[in-house]
């Protein structure tokens, strides 16, 4: 079948142009999303589709790119939670219809849309709009979901290096996303906090061991020096005493065992004759 593939960026076309092909269709690529804001935002996306696409050897066709229309029809739901479903319903609506056209127009024979790839997206209004669309200018809607394959769309576009936006496109996703990566960044904050709480105690107990055994190390750092300089005192006095030995001659008893011996018979002031 000529089938003409809405195509909301080139990440997201990887795999259902893939499974399109691989079930005999022939493919060209539809980009219509005025819903995608801001304009440097929308261009940076039909750039990445484009450049992919001329690889695949795949016509790429751009629709209009009319933010008011958009905003009348989609932006008066406005934000938040509550609207979100029918806001995307009627975004659906928009684009299909679009592509629709554009198919009727040029000949081909049906319509299918990349948009069932993400598993952020409503995928049962997707396939009711594509139906209502298809059938309101007479041709055929190729439906499939495309969620089971979306990681192996997410590891293509990362090792292919292609661009990948981190919201949907309209100025109410870019504000949901980025409020929600807040959250996230909180409760990771949270969970972080909580555990270095936790760990508290382990690392107290930690630290008191740590000290311990820094202060055994310097006390006993100080015992062994005490202990040298106790030995280097001995040694000085040991030195000195064998200086003050040397410097009087000997032993102290030496002078008087070299001094002359005293007979019994000398008596003072007379001689041997006179004892006799």
């Amino acid at each position: 079948m000529k089938l003409l593939l809405h195509a909301c960026c080139g990440p997201c076309s990887l795999e259902p142009a893939r499974l399109l092909q691989a079930a005999g269709h022939t493919l060209s690529l539809a980009y219509m999303n005025a819903n995608i804001h801001p304009a440097a935002e929308y261009a940076q996306r039909l750039a990445t589709l484009r450049t992919w696409a001329a690889s695949q050897n795949l016509a790429v066709v751009e629709g209009a790119y009319d933010v008011a229309t958009w905003e009348a029809r989609v932006g008066c739901f406005g934000a938040g939670p509550a609207t979100r479903q029918q806001r995307c319903a009627a975004c659906y609506r928009l684009r299909l219809e679009e592509t629709a056209r554009y198919a009727a127009d040029h000949g081909f024979e049906g319509i299918a849309t990349t948009l069932s790839v993400s598993p952020y997206q409503y995928t049962s209004a997707i396939e009711q709009e594509l139906r209502r669309a298809a059938r309101g200018v007479g041709i055929a809607a190729v439906f499939e979901d495309f969620r089971p394959f979306y990681p192996q769309a997410t590891r293509a576009s990362k090792q292919l290096g292609m661009y990948r936006q981190n919201y949907c496109g309209c100025r109410f996703s870019a504000a949901e996303a980025a409020c929600e990566r807040a959250q996230r960044a909180e409760e990771r904050r949270a969970i972080k906090q909580a555990q270095h709480d936790a760990n508290a105690g382990q690392r107290a107990r930690a630290a008191a061991q740590l000290a311990a055994k820094k202060a055994e190390k310097q006390a006993y750092a100080a015992k062994q020096e005490a202990k040298h300089a106790l030995k280097e005192k001995l040694r000085a006095e040991a030195r000195g005493g064998s200086k003050l030995d040397r410097a009087c001659g000997g032993s102290p008893g030496g002078d008087l065992a070299s001094s002359p011996s005293h007979s019994p018979d000398q008596h003072e002031g007379k001689t041997p004759h006179e004892n006799q």
